[in-house]
């Protein structure tokens, strides 16, 4: 009988609480938007500064709820002046800065972008292991893959192209593949190769024939890069579809499950 993957984050996570990890840090800075949600999801008391993303709405999905922890512009000599006893930051986000605490001793810990549902759970997982909140993060990651689980049943296997600013779509290896995946539907960008970041022009993307055109909710005020997502042709397929929440599609936070949710809602 195979054992649930939930339980085996669980065991890995409890069983490093015997492998001489560091105390528990409790002055913590974030420099990544990311970095700053999951940090917050598992240790709201230790946060001293988080990104000044952190409270967008468009890019945060937890934003209200940080709305009133301090922020930090990135750079090194604000965050030495309020002495941290651990930083976290992505791996291509503030990198002078984290170099220079990195040479000044400070204990930095990097974060990678996620590709995959699977990844967030190891990025929860890592994280509760810096914070020394191992079983605040077996508990989240139970509750992740339980619901997981019940949204990867079923699904339409309809063809939806996600198509974002400028053409740009989601192609082999990039975590929105993964979402469309879970959300038992098929990707376009896949079928025709692209890889991540991959253009479709207007006509190519009509041409392909989705069920879906996936297109996000635009920003506020007129940007010609989204203008193509809204063109006619697109709406006179009776494809397209407009997609909110746009923050919950990118961090390795329970979020990403209400993503999943939208898509097989949007498939039906």
């Amino acid at each position: 009988m195979s054992v649930p993957r939930s339980d085996l984050f669980a065991a890995a996570l409890l069983a490093s609480l015997a492998g001489g990890a560091p105390a528990a840090p409790e002055r913590v800075v974030s420099l990544n938007v990311c970095t700053d949600q999951l940090a917050w999801l598992l240790a709201p008391d230790t946060l001293i500064a988080v990104s000044q993303l952190a409270d967008d709405p468009r890019i945060s999905a937890y934003a209200g709820e940080m709305a009133e922890v301090p922020q930090t512009a990135g750079s090194a000599e604000e965050i030495v002046l309020i002495e941290p006893d651990l930083v976290l930051a992505g791996t291509f986000t503030t990198r002078a800065t984290v170099q220079m605490l990195e040479r000044l001793g400070y204990r930095v810990e990097r974060f990678a972008p996620i590709t995959s549902l699977d990844e967030a759970t190891r990025n929860m997982a890592r994280m509760s292991e810096v914070l020394g909140r191992e079983e605040e993060a077996a508990e989240m990651i139970r509750k992740f893959e339980k619901r997981r689980a019940a949204l990867e049943t079923g699904g339409t296997g309809k063809r939806a192209l996600l198509y974002h600013a400028q053409g740009r779509t989601s192609g082999t290896g990039t975590l929105t593949a993964d979402l469309l995946r879970a959300a038992g539907l098929a990707n376009v960008a896949e079928e025709v190769d692209l890889p991540a970041g991959g253009r479709l022009s207007l006509e190519e993307a009509v041409m392909t024939d989705p069920d879906l055109i996936l297109v996000a909710e635009p920003y506020e005020g007129f940007a010609w890069a989204t203008e193509l997502t809204r063109h006619p042709a697109l709406e006179a397929t009776g494809a397209l579809t407009e997609l909110g929440g746009g923050a919950d599609w990118t961090c390795e936070t329970p979020r990403l499950l209400d993503a999943v949710n939208a898509l097989k809602e949007a498939s039906e």
